[in-house]
């Protein structure tokens, strides 16, 4: 039997130990060649037609990782400007940036409209203040599919129960905005939502966005968002990893048919995020005290919820494996155990009620899937320090990608 991380061989070598020591806990650790993979199966969705995959770096906006997904052929999605400017710094020229922003200000869009970035609004009120600031621009628009998807409500971001995206009822209004302010509407975008491993509700949200599509004349894209899921039950369920290939040809069959209806063919894009670098990181934490209360027994560790936000804010699921002496434990006596944080919440927990091997002080933690919407999320709540980051090159060493705040750094913005 071996662990997940012994499967892939995540740590190609490196003792996660020696990784703990140098680097301290908690630890962001990545794998080059896994995210480097994840990246080439995107950028291939769809090979029948114009395709781009845009990295929705809301995932991981670590620059180090922004500068391969520029390697690997990948657009990039941003979100504010400070993404953008991120994105300019990691050598992303404006037209492979895509700004879909949400209730911003008339600064932000200036940004982008300044520096030649393509800019999606997506409510009639950020059209109008689009069209007032910047008339005869080119934009997009983002429409609602009347389609949600995602593992929890919280990030389903389509469908009735969501404050995104225009809606199939609004389209006209689009196109009175547009004329008034000589705005050229050159592309559609979605996003159903975060973490599908079923595609159907997506593949139904790209026949709704194409059929609203054909309101629109000769588009120079359509973007159907992204949500691909990973499977975070892998070692738990033995989860098996989304169908691209069955999905692709799925999705290519819809394309078939809108581009024999439409009469043209338009750039076709999709904006993965969790997909590209999820299961390419791990989070490396140390077991502090083991206790039990009322006949449970908690293993409290450095991983706070300031570190990983998503199993408290969404109640979210990460396997975790037991390292002790480098090594992962996988045999012997078993017992169930909560894995919780050093953050004084009582929501502070990683992992509730897990069946894994008898845990000791001083045991590592490894929690499987944190490459996405980990440190992205990191704050310093309780004036915890943010961790570090580290990355597991193709040829085997070990790089810091991003060091560990100072207590320095919680101090630098105040006016002492």
């Amino acid at each position: 039997m071996k662990s997940f991380i012994e499967k892939v061989d995540f740590f190609a070598g490196n003792d996660p130990e020696k990784l703990a020591a140098e680097y301290g806990t908690p630890l962001y650790v990545y794998n080059e060649d896994i995210i480097r993979q994840s990246m080439r199966t995107l950028k291939n969705i769809i090979t029948k037609y114009p395709y781009t995959a845009n990295f929705s770096m809301k995932a991981n906006s670590n620059l180090t990782i922004l500068k391969m997904a520029l390697e690997e052929g990948l657009n990039a999605d941003a979100m504010s400007e400070g993404e953008m400017r991120l994105l300019f710094k990691a050598g992303f020229p404006a037209e492979r940036i895509f700004f879909v922003p949400n209730n911003v200000a008339v600064d932000e869009l200036k940004f982008a409209v300044d520096n030649k970035i393509m800019v999606s609004l997506d409510s009639i009120d950020q059209l109008e203040l689009f069209g007032k600031n910047f008339p005869g621009s080119e934009c997009a628009v983002r429409l609602n599919p009347g389609v949600g998807a995602g593992h929890h409500e919280k990030v389903v971001t389509a469908g009735k129960n969501t404050k995104f995206a225009i809606t199939d009822d609004q389209i006209d209004n689009i196109f009175e905005i547009a004329k008034k302010y000589d705005l050229k509407v050159v592309g559609i975008n979605q996003h159903v939502g975060s973490l599908f491993m079923d595609p159907e509700p997506f593949l139904q949200a790209v026949k709704n966005l194409l059929h609203m599509a054909e309101k629109f004349d000769n588009l120079k894209f359509i973007d159907f968002g992204g949500g691909y899921g990973v499977p975070y039950h892998k070692v738990s369920e033995d989860e098996q990893p989304f169908d691209f290939e069955s999905f692709t040809k799925k999705l290519e069959l819809i394309l078939d048919d809108f581009v024999k209806e439409a009469g043209y063919t338009p750039l076709f894009k999709t904006e993965p995020g969790r997909y590209t670098t999820c299961e390419g990181g791990v989070l490396l934490g140390r077991v502090h005290a083991v206790k039990t209360n009322a006949d449970k027994k908690f293993a409290g560790t450095d991983i706070g919820m300031n570190i990983l936000a998503r199993p408290t804010l969404y109640g979210s699921w990460h396997d975790v494996e037991v390292l002790r002496d480098g090594k992962p434990v996988y045999e012997g006596d078993r017992e169930v155990v909560t894995v919780t944080g050093n953050i004084c919440e009582s929501g502070d927990i990683i992992a509730k009620e897990r069946d894994i091997p008898v845990i000791k002080t001083g045991d590592l933690v490894c929690v499987l899937d944190s490459g996405s919407y980990g440190y992205a999320m990191a704050s310093n709540y309780n004036q915890r320090l943010r961790p570090a980051e580290v990355m597991i090159m193709a040829d085997g060493s070990c790089k810091l990608i991003r060091r560990k705040d100072t207590y320095e750094d919680l101090l630098r913005g105040f006016d002492i």
